[in-house]
């Protein structure tokens, strides 16, 4: 009787336990479920500002709590310039249905948007999102659309121009002209050069490998060359570089990361803080956050960049203020 009660006592116990792991293991299941989120992101090509946008996102998430391999499913796709492959990226991206979508520069940014009304969707690194027609207006848009703008300060750059080249009158400028920012980037540098006596000489690089020969066709006549955040200008940029350095031609650019691969001198915005910005609307969104009751944001960060032997190379001799109010001297 003794055995049997004890033997009773024993099988309860071993249920019991068996049972509660059962639960605690349900229970984890369902927190891990419930606590894995997913981010996408795709950028429309590669190269070191689109790449520090992506590490600042991501950077950011993980400061915030959300860790690739933990809590954080993160995807990461190209398409490699082509954008007939963003739109295959963006169809991908649907059917997976992340929590967010995020679009690093302009035609990846379209591509999402046209393919889902939806799904959370963050852009970045898009100088004008109303003339690229991701949002309406500069405020909450109402829709599955935010995002953080990279507008060129411009008057900046023409007045960097003007130090370490105060006698450029000409103003030469390569651009795909079928990029929305890179048109808007145009219009608006052709009024302020204009405004200040000035001109500005287009040389259209459609494709990354019309780089080079844009800006060969720019000598003769242009004083500077003046590279923008275009994607396929910043793809290709050695090409004009190669130019300038044949031609003693300077070229300034708008991208900072330009000055470490031969640009003389460059004042713009720091991509990766773009990117941390980025992250931080992306976990707005994670936590609950509407993205179309969210304002599309710009980054007032401003950065200086110089090379002294890139400018030497392209017959130019950058002063000691200049040197000395850079934030980044590449040597």
């Amino acid at each position: 009787m003794k055995f049997s009660f004890a033997r009773a006592v024993a099988s309860a116990a071993v249920a019991t336990v068996a049972a509660m792991l059962v639960a605690a293991g349900a229970n984890a299941a369902t927190v891990a479920g419930a606590a894995m989120r997913t981010v996408e992101i795709t950028a429309i090509v590669e190269h070191p500002a689109l790449d520090a946008v992506r590490e600042g996102v991501r950077d950011q998430l993980k400061a915030d709590g959300y860790e690739a391999g933990r809590n954080l499913r993160f995807e990461y796709q190209s398409a490699q310039g082509n954008t007939g492959t963003a739109a295959q990226i963006a169809r991908k991206f649907v059917g997976d249905a992340p929590d967010v979508a995020v679009a690093i520069a302009t035609p990846s940014a379209q591509a999402l948007i046209a393919a889902t009304k939806s799904i959370p969707i963050v852009f970045s690194a898009v100088t004008d999102p109303v003339a690229a027609r991701l949002v309406p207006d500069w405020n909450a848009s109402g829709t599955n659309v935010t995002g953080v703008s990279d507008m060129s300060p411009l008057k900046e750059q023409i007045d960097l121009l003007l130090r370490i080249v105060p006698q450029a009158k000409r103003v030469g400028i390569i651009y795909n002209p079928g990029e929305a920012n890179s048109v808007v980037i145009v219009s608006e540098l052709k009024n302020q050069l204009r405004a200040r006596g000035m001109s500005l000489v287009e040389a259209a690089a459609p494709r990354s490998v019309d780089v080079a020969s844009a800006a060969q066709s720019l000598v003769g006549k242009a004083d500077v060359i003046y590279a923008p955040t275009d994607n396929n200008v910043m793809s290709a940029f050695e090409g004009i570089v190669k130019v300038a350095e044949q031609m003693r031609l300077p070229v300034v650019s708008a991208d900072t990361s330009a000055v470490k691969r031969g640009a003389a001198a460059a004042i713009g915005l720091n991509y990766y803080d773009l990117g941390r910005q980025t992250g931080k609307i992306v976990t707005r969104i994670l936590k609950g956050e509407a993205p179309g009751a969210i304002a599309i944001q710009t980054s007032n960060t401003v950065e200086l960049f110089v090379n002294p032997e890139a400018a030497r190379k392209q017959g130019l001799t950058l002063s000691d203020e200049v040197i000395k109010s850079a934030k980044t001297v590449v040597r």
